[in-house]
């Protein structure tokens, strides 16, 4: 495989800039609290008496809430002002988890009620994650974008893994209600955080197209382009398949072998390799981005094949970490791809068709586990998802587009 390496002065460059320190300080502190808020959502779901079914049909109301927001986002995003965006939808956020820790805390919560809060919530949090993910570029000058993308995922999964290893011990100690409470406050800090940026609104002003006319003007873009239309339908396999994998299988499997908090350190592991493939991006930009992702994207089949198959741990959490390893470096060379290959006045909407893409087969996947993991026994599941995620990302890589996409 040809190569090179680039290691460009000041890796840590973009820091100098204050709107990219506010941007990644909102970011990194809702991340923290995002990754306590789904095992302890997990949890408080089951000791209401909730089934792996139940369970996924919670998380699945969440995630399919988050897909039918993302497209409005997305035009959005490339309408008014994206700081506008993140900022309100962090604060709308910070009241619906308070929310729904207030509920669990006060013995009122029950498996309905949580899937219903849960379905706004992630309506409110979708509605800016394309504005979120374009507003990098507005706050570098462009020599720094690729370090910029790497040091944001690399600070955002850094404060992760704290949360993933928190999560299961908060639970224990503390409750889920509790948990949940500390993710509604990172929300309000991110939510100060973005009201400080002072990102200038580009947009042109002037009379404006339909929604479904922007939406057209944003699929035409992502078809324009076959390496985004391939990789966008490999994300949709993995998203169905490991979706119910991570969010219904992984507590019940992990959490009745090893114990509870073993499912928090498996996720920890998991964003600990998220970290390190962040550092690497940080020091390394082959020749070949895109292609060479691809390639160590197939690294997250061994996370539920460990899962499936292992007797002990430390295969699991070897697993979570090379899964993390091969996602995070896949995910900042293709956030890196989209940012320098779509207009500017696009960029939303196409992170939207990527968001909405990549997700919308989620729900199914997270409704569907449970039953069909009892059906066929869920070890054996696992290794169906694993062969499945494993084999689709290393098919990719037969495409000329994903081979030839250059830095």
């Amino acid at each position: 495989m040809e190569e090179r390496t680039q290691v460009e002065p000041g890796r840590l460059a973009p820091l100098r800039h204050p709107d990219f320190r506010r941007l990644v300080a909102g970011t990194a502190t809702s991340s923290l609290g995002n990754a306590i808020a789904p095992i302890a959502l997990a949890f408080a779901v089951l000791d209401l008496g909730g089934s792996a079914t139940e369970l996924g049909l919670v998380v699945a109301a969440y995630a399919a809430a988050e897909v039918v927001t993302s497209l409005f986002g997305g035009v959005l995003g490339d309408r008014v002002r994206r700081q506008v965006m993140m900022e309100g939808s962090s604060a709308a956020c910070a009241i619906t988890q308070g929310l729904v820790a207030a509920l669990i805390i006060g013995g009122w919560a029950t498996v309905p009620l949580l899937a219903v809060v849960g379905a706004v919530n992630g309506s409110l949090g979708a509605l800016a994650q394309p504005s979120s993910s374009a507003m990098t570029r507005a706050t570098v000058p462009e020599s720094l974008l690729a370090g910029a993308v790497s040091l944001r995922a690399l600070l955002q999964t850094s404060t992760q893994v704290v949360g993933y290893a928190l999560g299961g011990v908060l639970v224990s100690a503390i409750g889920a209600g509790w948990a949940i409470g500390i993710d509604a406050a990172t929300f309000a800090v991110a939510a100060w955080s973005f009201s400080r940026l002072q990102v200038p609104h580009t947009r042109a002003d002037g009379p404006r197209a339909s929604m479904l006319a922007d939406l057209g003007d944003g699929f035409r873009e992502v078809v324009s382009h076959a390496w985004l239309v391939l990789l966008i339908g490999q994300a949709l396999l993995y998203h169905l398949f490991f979706g119910g994998a991570q969010s219904v299988l992984g507590p019940i499997v992990i959490g009745d072998e090893f114990g509870r908090s073993s499912w928090g350190f498996a996720l920890g592991a998991l964003m600990v390799g998220f970290v390190v493939g962040g550092v690497v991006c940080l020091r390394w930009r082959p020749r070949r981005p895109l292609y060479v992702g691809t390639v160590l994207l197939a690294l997250t089949a061994l996370f539920p094949l460990a899962m499936g198959l292992s007797p002990v741990l430390w295969p699991v959490l070897l697993g979570a970490f090379l899964h993390g390893l091969g996602l995070q470096i896949f995910d900042v060379f293709w956030q890196v791809a989209i940012q320098e290959n779509v207009p500017e006045d696009k960029l939303a909407r196409v992170f939207s068709f990527d968001l909405v893409g990549s997700f919308i087969a989620r729900p199914v996947g997270l409704v569907l586990t449970g039953p069909i993991a009892a059906a066929v026994g869920f070890d054996t599941w696992l290794v169906v998802v694993g062969a499945v995620m494993g084999g689709s990302a290393l098919l990719s890589t037969l495409s000329r587009d994903v081979r030839r996409l250059g830095a």
